[in-house]
């Protein structure tokens, strides 16, 4: 705490967060390295990816809990200390069925002998209410498509708001030692605490929106302290990196950093990796608030310590994001290796043997998507999805086995036959905030009833509605890097004029992750890619050269899809929306890589012509 009081107002309390999870099967002992590592307060981790909802909603279908059964595994490792300690524990491991996943915690406590207060959150589960929202009117168009679900004649499998922080800070004031919410953001997990500590309402907009920067910071776990880091020759120990967690101040501010003595990296570079990870444009909504990612301040504090400031809030928006998950159908998918010469002719040849052994060939399946990726050995991929299980399961990957005899030289599947799995499809809609009411329950008995997001402080009669625009930011502290003013919008820079280059000087033809690291993933059925350099002269020239066109030239799997291009120069970097390059979302796309986690991979090994002086 000493070290912190150097880089924060001495007058400032700080509330210590911790991670320990950034997914659904992330590493158990991580609940026990936070807890005995070093000082926390609060401990959170993040089990609810979009396709995990989809999971744990076939996992009910079959009669298994609905709820992360790891957490559990984790709150027996440290329930004793966290007790001893007064830490408390939140985490939004109830999936779609929060109260059972705290009434199994208090089972855990009960064989321990230990009597903790588990509170758990409720309000989320729209599933129910859609006929009677639908029927108010509301058309729960998918945000994507713009398609109506009534006009799309599916029958959801889950249906969940995102809710916010207000939940947690209310479940945390009535006394609660652990708390287990289903669907809540991300960052509510940071943004709850934040508010019951510091008492923050839905008028403190740059507090909240700093709290939601940090816990999107510590949401994908080690992602923020060197994992899958662009420039990982550089994190120390990764095989050991140990998980993030935040120093949050009262105004927003907040040290990421880690517990000593672990592996891994926090520098600017990691935390710019991660703010880049699942965003669209630099005005990130949020349930709490609207946070303005063009006005983040990012500096070096110490050894594995980066300092957030600067962060602006904006009114939320009206509506909280749903995310609906309905049955598509059935798929398999047959992957073939090919090596030595002529890969294009054989990968054809094999798809001619293939498609002859099926009745109707390729034209008989709803859904058949060939993907050819590397050189050698080539790896050819064919996916079938269909609502007849029986044409996709084992009739499909047995007339791909039959071919192995009478196919091209070399022949060998990856792959055994197998049957069809289900597949779902990702509807992403909204709904009115103020449709949503939230409850807290202890023992089963509520113990609070209210919105599902922090409310601001209703104007006093004659009183003029604040404004949604954004301050200036406050001037940055002394060495600490620039922290333009938020632009009005997120338009793509000017061209440059015809005939002027891309770059003075001259150039070579080298990897374009030479100097630029990136970052990707999935949002739906789209995909990001964040890209970042370290000088403002590096950032000069990505800002001219790397135009949504130029992406297209550089990563040509993304060709024909619509791309937004979104600056924030505060990180000295770019950000790209590829709409609809993974179709109906993860769960239904046919990609070999089907969250887009290497795109930005395949972006950094294409050739680019960098200019001389830039290049290391």
């Amino acid at each position: 705490m000493a070290e912190l009081a150097s880089h924060l107002p001495a007058d400032l309390p700080v509330l210590r967060i911790a991670n320990c999870s950034g997914f659904y099967g992330d590493r158990v002992s991580a609940a026990r390295e936070m807890v005995e590592g070093g000082p926390i307060e609060v401990l959170t981790g993040d089990w609810l990816a979009e396709l995990t909802m989809l999971l744990l909603g076939k996992a009910v279908l079959a009669g298994r809990p609905g709820y992360a059964r790891t957490f559990l595994t984790q709150v027996e490792q440290v329930l004793p200390s966290c007790l001893e300690r007064g830490i408390k524990i939140v985490a939004n491991a109830g999936g779609l069925d929060p109260a059972g996943c705290a009434a199994a915690v208090t089972e855990v406590a009960r064989r321990a002998g230990l009597t903790p207060v588990v509170a758990h959150v409720e309000g989320d589960d729209l599933l129910a209410r859609l006929p009677e929202l639908s029927q108010a009117g509301h058309r729960l168009a998918n945000a994507d498509t713009g398609e109506t679900l009534a006009n799309a004649g599916v029958t959801p499998l889950t249906a969940h708001a995102y809710l916010g922080g207000l939940p947690i800070a209310s479940a945390l004031s009535a006394g609660a030692d652990v708390v287990v919410t289903g669907r809540v953001t991300d960052a509510a997990l940071v943004v709850g605490p934040g508010m019951w500590r510091f008492g923050w309402t839905g008028d403190d907009l740059d507090a909240l929106a700093g709290a939601v920067v940090a816990g999107h910071v510590l949401e994908c776990g080690c992602q923020a302290t060197g994992g899958n880091y662009a420039f990982f020759g550089e994190v120390p120990d990764l095989a050991r990196a140990g998980f993030p967690l935040a120093e949050l101040a009262a105004d927003g501010t907040a040290v990421i950093t880690k517990h000593p003595g672990t592996g891994g990296l926090v520098s600017v570079g990691t935390v710019t990796a991660q703010l880049l990870y699942e965003i669209g444009s630099p005005r990130y909504l949020n349930p709490d608030v609207t946070a303005r990612f063009d006005s983040i301040g990012l500096d070096q504090a110490g050894p594995d310590r980066v300092r957030l400031s600067g962060v602006r809030g904006e009114p939320p928006p009206a509506d909280l994001k749903v995310s609906l998950n309905y049955a598509g159908g059935y798929r398999n998918a047959m992957v073939l290796a090919i090596e030595g010469l002529d890969v294009a002719a054989k990968a054809e040849l094999a798809e001619q043997t293939i498609w002859a052994r099926l009745d109707g060939g390729r034209a008989a399946f709803e859904t058949a998507d060939v993907e050819l990726v590397g050189s050698d050995p080539a790896l050819l991929r064919i996916t079938v999805l269909d609502r007849d299980k029986a044409k996709v399961g084992r009739a499909f990957s047995a007339a791909v086995v039959e071919t192995g005899l009478a196919s091209y030289p070399g022949f060998y599947a990856l792959t055994p036959p197998g049957d069809a799995s289900m597949y779902g499809v990702y509807w992403p809609t909204a709904v009115p905030a103020d449709l949503v009411t939230t409850r807290v329950l202890i023992d089963g008995q509520p113990v609070w009833t209210g919105p599902a997001r922090a409310q601001p402080t209703p104007p006093a009669a004659g009183q003029p509605t604040p404004s949604p625009a954004a301050a200036p930011p406050a001037p940055a502290p002394p060495g600490q890097p620039r922290q333009p003013a938020p632009s009005p919008a997120a338009a793509p820079p000017t061209p440059a004029p015809p005939g002027q280059p891309d770059s003075p000087g001259p150039t070579r033809r080298v990897p374009f992750g030479l100097i630029a690291g990136a970052r990707s993933g999935d949002k739906g059925g789209n995909a990001n890619v964040g890209v970042w350099v370290r000088t403002d002269a590096e950032f000069a020239w990505l800002d001219r050269y790397l135009t949504a066109e130029r992406l297209t030239i550089l990563v040509p799997s993304v060709a024909g899809c619509r791309i937004e291009r979104y600056r924030l120069p505060n990180l000295l970097a770019l950000n790209f929306v590829v709409v609809g390059l993974l179709g109906r979302g993860v769960a239904a796309s046919t990609r070999l890589d089907p969250q887009a986690k290497a795109l930005g991979e395949e972006l950094r090994a294409a050739p680019a012509d960098i200019p001389v002086d830039l290049i290391p």
